[in-house]
């Protein structure tokens, strides 16, 4: 389990393609921390690590994962949001998150406010996922709140330190991002489907 709340920056230095699996290599500060079969989510996404040299480790992609994330984009230099899984007796500074990546979103705008930004963002509504006024959105692994929540689309600001310690300051208008919606939200909406039924 993660909370959204990155640790760091890592940027992929290798991609290797094998059948329909994709290999990155990923350069990170916190490298030295990990350990092989240790779960790491990159851009919000729960991967294994399955090697370590020296300052970089690697991971493994399936197709599954690269059909609905925006991982199949990724190449050398791309900068990805890292956070390892919460410890047991760690602070819940953000809200529950998976690693499992529902959709695939698109930024739609990008304003800048006197240091801080709003990015409005849409994704395909046909697939039952549902965003609220004020409830939890994680972006590219970034736990943050939702606002102007509408059928398809939301908002978000985004405040300065969290600007520059993720990937956010490089997302540019059309840029496919990774989404997790709340998993208290897609339970009680499969709920409601199922009563509905």
């Amino acid at each position: 389990m993660f909370t959204g709340i990155i640790e760091t920056l890592g940027t992929v230095t290798g991609k290797t393609i094998e059948g329909t699996n994709i290999h990155f290599d990923i350069s990170s500060p916190i490298t030295n921390e990990l350990k092989i079969d240790q779960s790491v989510a990159h851009n919000g996404v729960c991967l294994t690590v399955v090697a370590i040299e020296g300052d970089t480790y690697r991971v493994t992609a399936i197709d599954e994962t690269l059909q609905k994330t925006n991982l199949k984009s990724w190449s050398p230099g791309k900068k990805v949001n890292v956070e390892r899984c919460m410890p047991a007796n760690g602070r819940f500074d953000g809200h529950i998150v998976q690693g499992h990546v529902d959709q695939i979103g698109t930024v739609r705008s990008i304003q800048e406010q006197d240091g801080s930004w709003l990015f409005d963002f849409s994704f395909d509504p046909s697939t039952g996922n549902v965003t609220v006024e004020k409830g939890s959105i994680t972006i590219n692994g970034t736990s943050l709140t939702c606002f102007n929540s509408q059928n398809g689309s939301f908002r978000v600001a985004i405040i300065p330190y969290t600007y520059e310690h993720t990937n956010f300051h490089q997302l540019r208008v059309g840029d496919e991002v990774n989404l997790e919606f709340d998993i208290v939200g897609k339970y009680i909406q499969r709920i409601i489907r199922g009563y509905q039924q």
